[in-house]
């Protein structure tokens, strides 16, 4: 796999720690994010992998540390707020906007992302992104008439409409038969190749350690590994925490 060049930082969190009551679901957790990179993020669930991604979008304020998107410190901000910066994400289980059409709700993401585009330029904005994804068929469709598959690529649409320069992808893959799981990963190259950096949570690991040009690991909020994705698979602490011993961490990263 070939990164694109990397010429700055777009994303860094610092010492990033969550805490609810007595639960530490994030400690100390830092790392950056090169531009044009796809960074896999990997752990048990529980580990604290869409908690993080919470804190990156501003759904929750950390405990301690700090978040920086594109050389401003975003720590605390609402959602929208970082959404116009140019930061958009997908959920896990997704949230289709279901009695709107399926072009109504990719508009909804181009009008309220990075650029806040008017009716007329979201939906022209909107039909690009429908193409691109393969929902252009459906356009008319009720959002809630839609299978599993097409509402993740419906949720990946809406952000992408979004126009984002980093995109956080929380589990595109769950649910997906092998097939739909090569297709889905193949969009989310071709999403890198146009110059979106990418963050993706997946429990799917050896499509997650295909795609990924590094990969960080958490295991009960702390972050326990990061390195290339062949790096990561034969660590010891990532053996014992998550794969279990290094035969299955050589089957998933072949996809066996």
């Amino acid at each position: 796999m070939t990164a694109q060049a990397q010429n700055s930082t777009i994303l860094r969190v610092e010492n990033l720690s969550k805490q609810f009551g007595g639960l530490q679901a994030l400690s100390q957790v830092t790392f950056e994010v090169p531009e044009g990179q796809i960074l896999g993020i990997i752990g048990p669930n529980g580990a604290g992998k869409t908690t993080l991604f919470n804190v990156i979008n501003g759904v929750y304020t950390p405990t301690e540390g700090r978040v920086v998107f594109r050389g401003t410190e975003i720590t605390g901000w609402r959602p929208y707020r970082v959404a116009r910066l140019g930061l958009a994400r997908t959920h896990q289980i997704v949230q289709p906007l279901n009695e709107l059409t399926v072009l109504e709700n990719v508009m909804a993401g181009a009008c309220f992302g990075h650029e806040q585009l008017s009716l007329g330029q979201a939906q022209k904005a909107a039909d690009e992104v429908l193409s691109f994804i393969g929902l252009d068929e459906r356009r008319e469709a009720l959002a809630a008439s839609l299978n599993v598959a097409q509402k993740k690529r419906l949720e990946l649409a809406r952000a992408l409409a979004a126009r984002p320069h980093l995109l956080l992808l929380d589990e595109v893959l769950a649910g997906l038969n092998p097939t739909e799981i090569e297709e889905m990963i193949h969009v989310v190259r071709r999403i890198r190749e146009q110059g979106v950096t990418i963050l993706i949570i997946e429990h799917v690991m050896h499509a997650l350690m295909n795609v990924s040009d590094r990969v960080i690991v958490l295991d009960y909020g702390k972050q326990i590994a990061e390195g290339s994705p062949e790096e990561v698979a034969n660590d010891h602490a990532v053996i014992e925490a998550y794969l279990g011993d290094p035969e299955l961490a050589a089957r998933l990263m072949s996809g066996e």
